[in-house]
């Protein structure tokens, strides 16, 4: 009897033992990603995810700036507008790719993140450009986005992300042109 328990404990021992090492033996990816293997995604979600968020980010920090850089209160309504906005926005395209096991971009991309730099260096103008670079040509190239990832993404819960804020994105692509013509209208 004792012999049997032994034996039964052993085993026991060796297959938890075996469970240990196949988790251990998982490969660990850069910035803690899950593996490809576990991704619920495919490249086409991903890529728009990925995009969404540098979008998302570049336009907060385009929008922050313009808080601290501009003296007109026209843009910073609208700069605190899209902080608000695509702050929420952030946190529910994070939650999301969380959910289907894939970790989005903290940051804009590098070339976002130049853009952003260059319109931090003006002081003259800046308003103007902040309008068409962050107001204007950020969401059109964001409408584009979502319109193109609403139609043709196959996972159902990105692509209904994607549909439900085109709207919302397409309202601030307006606000952004009015923007834009009242701060052109001030320059000249």
């Amino acid at each position: 009897m004792k012999k049997n328990l032994l034996k039964a404990g052993l085993g026991a021992v060796i297959v938890l033992s075996l469970g240990s090492v196949a988790l251990a033996q998982t490969p660990a990816t850069p910035g803690g990603q899950v593996p490809a293997a576990t991704n619920k995604l495919d490249s086409e979600a991903r890529g728009f995810l990925n995009d969404a968020a540098e979008s998302g980010h570049m336009e907060v920090a385009g929008s922050k700036m313009a808080l601290e850089k501009s003296q007109n209160a026209e843009v910073k309504q609208f700069a605190q507008k899209m902080i608000d906005d695509h702050t929420k926005v952030g946190q529910q395209l994070d939650a999301l790719a969380k959910s289907k096991g894939y970790e989005p971009p903290k940051d804009p991309s590098l070339v976002q993140s130049a853009k952003l730099k260059a319109l931090g260096l003006r002081d003259e103008g800046f308003d103007k450009a902040y309008a068409d670079e962050i107001g204007v040509d950020a969401h059109e190239d964001a409408v584009k986005l979502f319109e193109k990832a609403s139609k043709d993404v196959k996972d159902p819960e990105v692509k209904q992300f994607a549909i439900e804020t085109l709207p919302h994105l397409q309202q601030h692509l307006q606000a952004a042109k009015n923007l834009q013509q009242s701060v052109t209208a001030k320059t000249k």
